[in-house]
């Protein structure tokens, strides 16, 4: 990397930590509202992300109104900068992700694989916030290994897995030996946690909102492998815009790869549908090559 790039990496991480330190200095309950704030009046326009979710928006739910439309766009970034700040609070947030209710048809399953001591994978997706899923279960007795994605920013990449590292541990970079520590934590029985709602350009094309979106079949893949339970699982954020309830989908069922992605790309589109607004529509999850 050139000076140049070195210089606007350490000025980006500065800002970045002063907005960062500038939230954590009130209290949680104004410091998440406020961060959200920041992200959605501030940050969404300059990024060029209000543009982005709106068309994404065009493209998957066309039928909305205009009013609707703008509330979306509005409180996407939003939920976004709630996410962010939560996973830098530490404790405070770990005390609201515990607090979680749990509902949906698949805890009794995954109950009764961590008793067998079956291996685990929880498909969740960019939505709500994620972390609350691994706050919560790594508290209640599934012990979570996880994938991040390195930041280009070494300096705001390592405070950042620090942080995400004090909600759950262990975390594996995603590249080739950080995968392998996964599935080694996997094979062994082990909890894994993978947010699957990801575009890959090499990936298979499924249906997502009834159009084309490439989708990585690693984690059906690895559950086919090492007779995994395979548990979709979401972090909804409660209408307070503080708390969450998580919602645990029945495993879906071993066949092929692409048949059960398919089943998580449909599982995560309900959940968009019942709460637009939770979805991060920033992603270009329908780039298509071409």
């Amino acid at each position: 990397m050139d000076e140049t790039a070195k210089g606007r990496d350490r000025v980006q991480n500065a800002l970045a930590r002063a907005i960062l330190g500038a939230a954590l200095a009130l209290p949680y309950r104004w410091r998440v509202p406020f961060a959200g704030w920041i992200v959605a009046r501030l940050v969404a326009p300059i990024a060029g992300w209000n543009r982005r979710v709106a068309d994404n928006l065009s493209l998957a739910l066309p039928d909305l109104s205009a009013a609707e439309r703008r509330r979306i766009i509005r409180a996407v970034p939003d939920n976004f900068g709630r996410t962010l700040i939560e996973i830098y609070s530490g404790e405070a947030f770990l005390t609201r992700a515990q607090a979680a209710t749990i509902e949906g048809a698949g805890m009794a399953a995954l109950t009764e694989a961590r008793a067998a001591g079956r291996p685990i994978i929880l498909l969740t997706a960019h939505f709500g916030n994620y972390d609350a899923v691994r706050g919560k279960f790594a508290r209640e007795g599934f012990p979570m290994g996880a994938l991040y994605r390195p930041m280009r920013n070494a300096a705001f990449n390592a405070h950042y897995v620090r942080a995400i590292s004090g909600i759950a541990a262990p975390v594996f970079p995603s590249d080739a030996r950080g995968i392998l520590g996964l599935i080694k934590h996997l094979k062994g029985g082990g909890v894994i946690g993978i947010v699957g709602d990801v575009a890959h350009s090499g990936a298979p094309v499924l249906q997502f909102f009834d159009q084309p979106a490439h989708t990585p079949l690693s984690s059906a893949e690895w559950a086919l492998k090492y007779e995994a339970l395979l548990v979709p699982v979401f972090g909804i954020r409660e209408p307070d815009g503080l708390n969450f309830r998580l919602r645990v989908e029945a495993p879906i069922p071993h066949s092929d790869a692409a048949t059960m992605m398919q089943v998580y790309n449909d599982a995560v589109e309900a959940m968009a549908r019942a709460h637009p607004d939770q979805w991060f529509w920033i992603h270009k999850r329908w780039k298509m090559p071409g």
